[in-house]
């Protein structure tokens, strides 16, 4: 076993603690949807848009006005979006926080399950700490940033990984103000456990969830085919496939291959993913263009439509 540090060595584990984080949102929400937008279509962007034009947009996916404007509020409130005033017009950036957290989660996503089939030394990132039980929404916020870097846990306070995430996972530990905590790497054999580590998740669960995903976006796919998809609907849809997909690094840990059952499915849905997400940027960032340039002309043109990385086929 190697041990790698401890909470008390600060000067290490406090690298990055300022690093950016979304407000949590839950999947489908008005804030979720105008994240995942703004993310898609107006990341690099430092020029506000109109918030009307936001309205609108989200209206595309049934949210009402007031919905709309309330999620708009809120992602204000989290230091994500800046307000400013013309006259009678309101209008909502992103913030240099909001951009750089997209930057972050996008590459995560887009990178999510590229490295199937890549070798694995055997070792794993080990995470021990003592929450109390009543400090509830620190173990919640811990629980769910160690889910982000591919931690599990194997017992209730001692969380593994089968990647080097455990000086990230020993800064999020600091950052949260746990310093009764340690993290280092350490073999199988070496882990205070009868179970193997893998145990730790519910891969016949995670199986399900992805032949899930497949079977609800395989009709969209083949739609894409017959060419009989319009901007409205590719919006609609392309926003809910990302929605949809970026739960999946929170809950898969990309374990290696030769822990995983036979026939996994995640190299099927993450091909399907990033092939329809591409194929309907064209048709959706036509709407959003739309929708801009409506109540701001000049701002149109600067609609982006964020690409997938090269889908490399599966062997």
């Amino acid at each position: 076993m190697t041990k790698a540090t401890t909470a008390s060595s600060k000067a290490d584990a406090r690298t990055g603690r300022d690093h950016p984080r979304l407000p949590r949102t839950r999947q489908g929400s008005p804030p979720s949807l105008l994240l995942t937008l703004l993310g898609d279509y107006w990341w690099g962007r430092g020029e506000p848009l109109p918030s009307a034009a936001l309205v609108e947009l989200l209206a595309d996916f049934g949210v009402s006005d007031v919905a709309a404007r309330a999620a708009l509020s809120r992602m204000v409130k989290h230091g994500l979006l800046a307000t400013t005033r013309s006259g009678r017009n309101t209008f909502h950036g992103l913030t240099p926080r909001a951009q750089e957290v997209l930057s972050d989660g996008a590459a995560r996503i887009f990178s999510f399950g590229a490295d199937d089939g890549a070798a694995w030394d055997g070792r794993w990132s080990v995470v021990a700490f003592s929450v109390p039980e009543a400090n509830r929404s620190v173990r919640e916020a811990l629980r769910t940033r160690l889910r982000w870097l591919g931690f599990a846990p194997l017992y209730d306070a001692l969380w593994v990984s089968p990647h080097e995430h455990h000086a990230e996972a020993l800064a999020e530990l600091v950052g949260l103000g746990v310093t009764a905590a340690t993290a280092f790497v350490a073999t199988a054999p070496d882990l205070p456990s009868t179970v193997p580590p893998q145990s730790a998740w519910d891969l016949d669960g995670l199986a399900t969830m992805y032949q899930a995903f497949v079977d609800e976006w395989e009709p969209t796919h083949a739609a894409l085919g017959r060419g009989s998809i319009d901007p409205v609907d590719a919006l609609v849809r392309r926003t809910e496939l990302m929605d949809a997909w970026r739960a999946f690094p929170g809950l898969d840990p990309e374990l290696p291959t030769s822990l995983l059952p036979a026939g996994w499915p995640r190299p099927q849905a993450r091909e399907l993913f990033l092939d329809t997400y591409e194929r309907l940027g064209v048709p959706a960032s036509a709407r959003v263009r739309e929708v801009i340039g409506r109540h701001a002309p000049e701002l149109a043109d600067h609609v982006a439509q964020r690409s997938t990385p090269p889908v490399l086929p599966t062997t």
